[in-house]
């Protein structure tokens, strides 16, 4: 910033004055970086700086006075205090300790107490009414190119403002101090590294009783927690606690701010205890249980992520529990907005995943399962994303359980499965699919019931006409089904079933691996049977089998092995007798 000089034999203006001293901290606090010895002096005597600089950029004084008597004492006493500091660093720079090192401790220890008395001078002056605030000097924004030192200089001024002025002109400079963070990183870490007192500030002021200033507090938080290295910096100035509070009283862009902050401070399940411990888990809840009604989508979305992030400490879950998180989440199972559905949707399923206990708590008290069935319902028109989450989400629950399993065929589950199979878009019916072969492993009652529903007469329907994934999908639900005594009856009697498998398993046609050797699977099963083995050799296609047995395919071997009747062995014979 360019000096500002009277003319030659004229006392310098207030405002020259002022700068002048400002320079002159500046420049001490700027070298005081280089010096290695005595660090935490060195940190007392910067952190004073910073704030008395702070003050002094702030002070003005009405036009076409000259420095009142006060205040040309006070920079008298300033100026000749830095100047000392600025000998002693040098010294301390040069290692020359004319005196000894004690000495030298000692003088340090002189200049901390001397700008500790100069900052409560000039708190008595601004008490006296001597100095004013609305004439404050304004620096301009700096340019794109600006140097750090410029921006630095920038920041103490939005600093200055922030501590002394009052709610206009706080407001002022937190939403010019905003404008910057968001566009600047380096901003951010003037304001949470080279700041003494720049993010305890900025939480102090979360708790203004002014709704402005309240919500951009918030908005500089949010920013600067955007950024990982500087969270520990606002979790150390005690930030969670406001934050909270912002929460339960600010306004709607405040608390929004603030829910972004808190989510980015729980990454990694930091700072969960402090959010459980300032009474956060309840207000988080009230959030989600109100809906869309009282609360924005975007601070639901918010509330969901930190509940999610702190659910990982176990015995937090399981408060979250108690405090009615299951009523709460199963409400927002009918939000209109894909991304809240889906999101309680995850969370849910994450909170039962492992543990029994909120499992079944869910199943029998929550509506969980009725919410998530409605939105699996065609007519519900949800998204194919939430209806693939609700599967997740179905398979968690219910498929652990026979118990759950019955209850839920009951429930038309089955139906819904079918639906989804024949007409879903492709990443609904895999999640369907993945369904039918879950339920395979976990119910027999579930497989007989998908056989009786005629599920396998679509499965092999997907093995002729769909993509690679849907074909193996298909192929490892078929073999799930047939496994099921009843199932494997009912698949032989359709006289086209078997053979439309042969005819997939021919080995000069491309077909994913894994869904012919899931086919394999199905047809050695069916072989069980005489009515089986007999279809098989009926087949028109059963030279793919001798093909694949030619091959070394093992099931391929296997399933020859099993058939009966002469007619086959004479055609297979050249195989066996090798």
């Amino acid at each position: 910033m360019k000096e500002m000089k009277e003319e030659e034999g004229e006392a310098p203006t207030s405002l020259s004055a002022l700068r002048e001293a400002s320079r002159l901290v500046n420049s001490l606090v700027a070298s005081s970086y280089a010096v290695r010895s005595f660090p935490v002096k060195w940190h007392s005597i910067r952190d004073k700086l910073e704030k008395l600089d702070s003050s002094l950029t702030s002070a003005g004084t009405d036009a076409g006075h000259g420095v009142s008597s006060e205040l040309g004492e006070l920079l008298d006493s300033v100026t000749a205090t830095v100047s000392d500091a600025r000998s002693l660093a040098d010294r301390c720079c040069d290692e020359c300790y004319s005196g000894g090192k004690l000495q030298l401790r000692s003088d340090l220890d002189v200049v901390i107490s001397r700008l500790g008395l100069h900052m409560r001078r000039l708190d008595e002056i601004y008490a006296s009414g001597t100095l004013s605030h609305s004439r404050a000097i304004i620096l301009s924004r700096p340019g794109a190119t600006a140097s750090r030192d410029h921006m630095r200089l920038y920041v103490k001024d939005i600093f200055a403002r922030m501590r002394i002025g009052g709610s206009e002109l706080r407001a002022q400079a937190l939403a010019a101090l905003n404008q910057v963070l968001s566009e600047d990183e380096k901003y951010v870490r003037i304001v949470a590294c080279e700041m003494a007192d720049g993010v305890s500030l900025l939480v102090s002021l979360l708790e203004s009783g002014d709704p402005g200033i309240q919500e951009e507090a918030s908005g500089a938080v949010a920013v600067i927690s955007g950024f990982e290295s500087y969270r520990g910096a606002l979790a150390t100035a005690g930030a969670v606690g406001p934050l909270i509070r912002v929460l339960e009283t600010g306004n709607g862009p405040a608390k929004e701010r603030a829910g972004q902050a808190l989510k980015r401070m729980t990454a990694n399940c930091d700072n969960s205890w402090s959010v459980s411990a300032q009474g956060g888990v309840c207000t988080l809840l009230k959030i989600c249980g109100g809906g869309g009604g009282s609360s924005s989508k975007e601070l639901i979305a918010s509330a969901l992520s930190v509940l999610r992030n702190i659910s990982r400490v176990g015995e937090i879950k399981r408060f979250m529990v108690e405090e009615g998180a299951i009523a709460a989440l199963a409400k927002l199972l009918w939000s209109k907005e894909e991304a809240i559905q889906i999101q309680a949707v995850d969370f849910l399923a994450t909170l039962a995943s492992e543990d029994e206990s909120v499992k079944q708590r869910a199943v029998r008290e929550g509506g969980v399962v009725e919410s998530l069935l409605h939105i699996l319902q065609p007519s519900s028109h949800c998204s194919s994303k939430a209806r693939e989450a609700a599967l997740r989400a179905i398979d968690t629950f219910c498929f652990a359980s026979a118990g759950s399993v019955s209850d839920l065929i009951g429930s038309g589950f089955l139906d819904l499965l079918l639906f989804f199979v024949r007409n879903g878009e492709a990443s609904v019916r895999g999640s369907a699919l993945r369904s039918v072969s879950r339920l395979c492993l976990v119910s027999e009652e579930a497989k007989k019931a998908m056989g009786d529903l005629g599920f396998m007469q679509e499965l092999v329907s997907l093995l002729e006409a769909g993509c690679f994934e849907a074909r193996e999908a298909a192929a490892e639900a078929l073999c799930g089904l047939v496994s099921a005594h009843r199932n494997r009856r009912k698949f032989v009697q359709d006289e086209h079933s078997v053979s439309r498998i042969l005819r997939l398993l021919d080995p000069e046609e491309e077909k994913p691996v894994a869904a012919k050797k899931l086919l394999l699977s199905a047809l050695l099963v069916l072989t069980e049977s005489h009515s089986g083995r007999r279809r098989i050799v009926a087949s028109g296609y059963v030279k793919n089998l001798e093909k694949l047995a030619e091959k070394d395919v093992t099931d391929a071997k296997k399933i020859v092995k099993k058939l009966s009747g002469s007619r086959l062995r004479n055609m297979l014979n050249g195989i066996w007798s090798s």
